[in-house]
Parts: structure tokens; C-alpha cells; sequence
């Protein structure tokens, strides 16, 4: 059993609230694991309102699939969600 972890460092330069920033967060978290069924939350940052960070957990059987799976979870990230992606840090 291997687990890829991802770190993921969002600036939300239209957020001028923690409300604001809640429901961009939720909503990520939501999609990411509806769409790869992975673990995300807010693991970093909760206080600080144009600063978002959500980790990511995925667990498979090689390296090759969790690669695979981080791969398109970023590449889906960068091209439809509204914050942008400045920080990413990666494990397994």
C-alpha cells in the first residue's frame, strides 16, 4: 500500500471574507473527491482569507497510479478552478 500526498497553496485574490474563501474551499474539496476519489480538506491557513491550503490523500497499490491520479487532479486544478494555484508539494 503506497499514499501520495499533495499540498496544495491557493491565493484568492477575490476573496474579501473567511466566507468567501469556505465556499471556494468546500467546493474544491467536494469536487476533488467526487471527480478522484480522493481524501482533501483545509489543512493550513483557516484564519487568512485570500490563502487557501488542502491537502490531498490517495492511496493505490504502485507508484505509477498514484502519479497518474495526482497528475490529473493538477492539470484539472489549474485549468478550472477560479483561485489560483501557486504552491504545490508532493509525496509518496
Amino acid at each position: 500500500m503506497l499514499i501520495g500526498t499533495l499540498k496544495l497553496t491557493f491565493h484568492l485574490p477575490w476573496a474579501n471574507s473567511l466566507k468567501d474563501k469556505r465556499m471556494m474551499v468546500k467546493s474544491i474539496c467536494v469536487k476533488l473527491r467526487n471527480k478522484f476519489a480522493v481524501s482533501a480538506a483545509e489543512v493550513e491557513s483557516q484564519d487568512v482569507y485570500r490563502t487557501a491550503v488542502i491537502g490531498v490523500a490517495y492511496v493505490a497499490s504502485s507508484t505509477a497510479q498514484i502519479d497518474s491520479v495526482l497528475d490529473h487532479l493538477i492539470a484539472w486544478l489549474e485549468n478550472s478552478c477560479e483561485a489560483e494555484l501557486v504552491e504545490i508539494q508532493r509525496d509518496i
